[in-house]
């Protein structure tokens, strides 16, 4: 009788534990997306070594949004079959044309450049004249630390490095996340714990 009862207990563990397990995996496959950031290209922003969390669902009603933070596949790597996931701010929208000039981002030939207070310093490194036409469908990605960030200025060339083309402007078309390939906005960062911090 007591194996019987032992026998049960034990059951009944792998049970909770089995329920536990698929939560878990839902959750990370289907509504959340847990990430560490590895890098100083969201200074100050976000540092390395923070954890966030960001919404699968933030999109299911709406459109991402000039100024979300998002988690999304890097092109280049991923035409490759390599699974490597970037975090980044978006900039340019589908079909617009996003100028970089002076240290500023001009879209649509506007006069006055975006209000980007979230910048770590001032921007020095490929800042000028530097034209982007965002194709319909994609976006245009920039780390908020531009001085030391791998974003969508450089991607074409990293594109050519790795073998995927053999000139700037076939490669063109990698300086672009498309829709599909962003997972999440970022929601909120939890660690470290004293920086606990929501998106807007």
């Amino acid at each position: 009788m007591q194996d019987t009862n032992i026998m049960k207990e034990i059951r009944s563990w792998f049970i909770t534990l089995g329920i536990c397990i698929a939560a878990v995996l839902i959750l990370n496959n289907y509504v959340i997306v847990n990430a560490k950031i590895p890098s100083e290209s969201m200074e100050s922003t976000l540092e390395p070594g923070d954890r966030v969390i960001a919404s699968r669902l933030a999109y299911i009603s709406s459109e991402p949004q000039r100024g979300d933070i998002v988690i999304f596949k890097y092109p280049v790597d991923d035409a490759l079959g390599i699974t490597k996931l970037y975090i980044k701010r978006i900039i340019g929208l589908p079909g617009e044309t996003v100028e970089i000039k002076n240290a500023g981002i001009y879209i649509d030939g506007s006069d006055i450049p975006l209000d980007e207070t979230y910048l770590k310093e001032e921007w020095i490194r490929r800042n000028d004249g530097l034209t982007f036409h965002v194709p319909e469908g994609h976006y245009f990605m920039l780390g908020d630390n531009r001085n030391n960030s791998s974003d969508s200025r450089y991607w074409p060339e990293e594109a050519i490095q790795k073998g995927l083309t053999v000139n700037l402007e076939e490669a063109e078309k990698y300086s672009y996340v498309s829709r599909e390939k962003i997972l999440g906005k970022a929601s909120f960062r939890y660690w470290p714990l004293n920086e606990i911090t929501g998106f807007d």
